[in-house]
């Protein structure tokens, strides 16, 4: 991990969602963060007064050119804004760590191209678990190559790209492991934060890879924790694994 003296100044990009208020709360009021981040705006499409009352300013997206100088964007917002904190950081020479999910093909090539410019880190997850998880479904798609795989994921009613990045994330991995994709099923109920089950079928047995989360602060904790990792380090598109050490 590489430190320096100073906070790092932080742009929230995306505040006012479910994961941008916590990365805010815990950044202005987890002492394991604030002592290491110094935020310094917080980007909103809707409801500012959503992220009132912790001492940060407002910006909202349409006016994203004022924020003041930042070293370091996390950004969970929609694949409509993310091209403009993109390009952004790349203006700014600022790193960058997304969680946004339903990206397109495009975004993610745009996303290789500023490894060339920036540190910079997409992740589907940022819970230590669904790393080993992922990590965990690889070797066993490898081992049980033959077996038929299906990824089942479920998360509250208002999410809306389905299958989740998450269960993407884990498919890639037994793709990687077999060489078959697996089947893929998605529920969309409540305000379930995050399940997701790799199940394994063969003849007479099944096996099962299986992550629940049952509160969203993992995610902000692992997305901060992921990003004062990144602060400091040379151009390049990391993986989270790489900064985890998994």
């Amino acid at each position: 991990m590489i430190e320096s003296a100073a906070p790092i100044r932080l742009l929230i990009h995306g505040a006012s969602g479910r994961m941008g208020r916590a990365l805010l709360r815990l950044a202005v009021e987890d002492a394991q963060f604030s002592r290491r981040f110094r935020p310094v705006a917080a980007v909103v499409g809707r409801d500012p007064e959503a992220v009132g009352g912790l001492g940060v300013p407002v910006i909202h997206v349409a006016r994203l050119d004022s924020t003041p100088e930042f070293d370091l964007a996390v950004d969970f917002s929609v694949p409509a804004g993310f091209d403009a904190v993109l390009s952004l950081c790349l203006e700014r020479r600022s790193a960058l760590v997304s969680g946004t999910t339903g990206l397109s093909e495009a975004q993610f090539d745009a996303i290789e191209a500023a490894g060339q410019k920036i540190p910079i880190l997409w992740a589907a997850n940022f819970s230590l678990g669904v790393l080993v998880a992922t990590e965990l479904a690889r070797r066993t798609a490898a081992l049980l190559a033959a077996w038929d795989c299906d990824i089942v994921e479920a998360h509250h009613s208002g999410k809306r790209d389905a299958p989740s990045g998450t269960a993407l994330a884990l498919g890639a991995a037994v793709a990687a492991g077999s060489g078959r994709p697996p089947h893929y099923a998605s529920l969309r109920a409540g305000d379930i934060v995050g399940e997701h089950t790799v199940q394994f079928a063969g003849i007479g047995e099944r096996l099962e890879i299986v992550h629940r989360a049952s509160d969203r602060d993992i995610f902000a904790r692992g997305a901060l924790l992921a990003a004062s990792r990144l602060h400091g380090r040379p151009a390049k598109r990391y993986a989270l694994s790489e900064l985890m050490g998994v």
